[in-house]
C-alpha cells in the first residue's frame, strides 16, 4: 500500500492529514495516545460515516506517517498544530470533533478556546480532565518516569522482532484486533504492522504521557464543553481512588446535558461495534446539524 494522506509543513516537521467522503459537514478524528496509525486504526468507524460526512484524520507529531514537529506535547500545541494542518490541507472549519481517549483533552480545549470552529463533539470513550486530575493523585511524576523507563526497555526488546514479539503479538500490533479483522486489506495490514514497530517508543508519545495530568488540567480550566456532545463510555480500569473512568464520564456527560451510551466492548470499541457506534453518532448529529 502506498503512503496515505497529505503532508503539511507544521513547525519542524510535516503532519499527515487524510481525508475521505464528500459530505457538507466535516468530522475530524482525533487519536488516542500511542496509536501507531490513526488513519488505519479508526477506519472501521469513520469509513461507515464517510458516506454522509467529510472525514479528516490528523496524525499528530510522532504518529502514523507524521514527523516530529519539534514542539512540547502540550494540549495547546497539539490543538494548534491540528488546526494549522487542517487549514494547510484545505479543510476549513467548522468541525465535528470525534475524540478517542487522550484526545478528549484536545477536544475540550479546542471547542472551548475556538468555539466558532467546533459544531459538536462525539466521544469515543474520551479522557476527561477530572479523571486526569484523579490519576495525578495516584501517579506521581516519579512513578510516571519509572513506568516510562521500564516501558522503553521493553520496547527496545520488542522492536528486535524476535520471540518476545511473536509471543505477545495480540497485545502488540493486534491489540485492537485489526490484524485479524476484515476491516483492513492485506496491504493495509502490512503497513499498519510496519508503522507499529516504527513508532513504538516514539519520544513524542512518551512526552504526552508525562504531560497527561497537566494537559487534563489545562483542558479543564477552559470549562465544561459548551457544544452538543454524545459519549460512548466503557468501563476501562484506570489508577484512581475516587470514582472510576465510567462514573466520571457519566457524571461529566450529565453535567452538560449530553447523551451517552454505556458499553462493555472495551476502550477500543471502534473495532468491535463500529456499525452500532456510527448509527448512534449519525442519529445524534442529525439533531444538531
Amino acid at each position: 500500500m502506498k503512503d496515505y494522506g497529505t503532508k503539511i509543513q507544521v513547525g519542524n516537521g510535516k503532519i499527515n492529514v487524510y481525508s475521505e467522503g464528500n459530505g457538507d459537514n466535516t468530522i475530524v478524528m482525533l487519536s488516542g495516545a500511542g496509536v501507531s496509525s490513526p488513519v488505519l486504526e479508526y477506519r472501521p468507524l469513520y469509513r461507515i460515516m464517510s458516506d454522509q460526512y467529510r472525514i479528516a484524520v490528523t496524525e499528530k507529531s510522532g504518529y502514523g506517517l507524521t514527523e516530529s514537529t519539534g514542539t512540547a506535547r502540550t494540549v495547546e500545541n497539539m490543538v494548534n498544530e491540528n488546526r494549522e494542518a487542517l487549514l494547510g490541507a484545505g479543510i476549513k472549519p467548522p468541525y465535528i470533533l470525534m475524540a478517542h481517549s487522550y484526545s478528549g483533552f484536545e477536544a475540550i480545549y479546542w471547542a472551548n478556546t475556538f468555539p466558532d470552529e467546533v459544531i459538536a463533539v462525539i466521544s469515543v470513550d474520551m479522557g476527561l480532565p477530572e479523571t486526569a486530575v484523579e490519576m495525578g493523585k495516584v501517579l506521581s511524576p516519579e512513578k510516571v518516569e519509572a513506568n516510562i523507563k521500564s516501558t522503553q526497555k521493553l520496547y527496545s526488546k520488542i522492536k528486535k522482532r524476535g520471540f518476545l514479539t511473536k509471543l505477545f503479538r495480540n497485545r502488540l500490533e493486534n491489540f485492537s484486533g485489526l490484524m485479524t479483522s476484515d476491516y483492513l486489506n492485506d496491504d493495509e495490514k502490512k503497513l499498519y504492522e510496519e508503522l507499529f514497530y516504527r513508532n513504538l517508543g516514539n519520544a513524542d508519545i512518551f512526552e504526552e504521557n508525562r504531560n497527561l495530568v497537566s494537559n487534563g488540567e489545562k483542558a479543564g480550566k477552559t470549562g465544561k464543553l459548551r457544544v452538543p456532545a454524545y459519549f460512548y463510555i466503557s468501563d476501562m480500569k484506570v489508577p484512581i481512588k475516587n470514582g472510576s473512568w465510567r462514573e466520571n464520564a457519566v457524571r461529566y456527560a450529565e453535567s452538560i446535558g449530553a447523551e451517552y451510551k454505556l458499553t462493555d466492548k472495551g476502550h477500543l470499541m471502534y473495532t468491535r461495534i463500529p456499525e452500532q457506534m456510527a448509527d448512534d453518532f449519525n442519529k445524534f448529529l442529525s439533531t444538531v446539524l
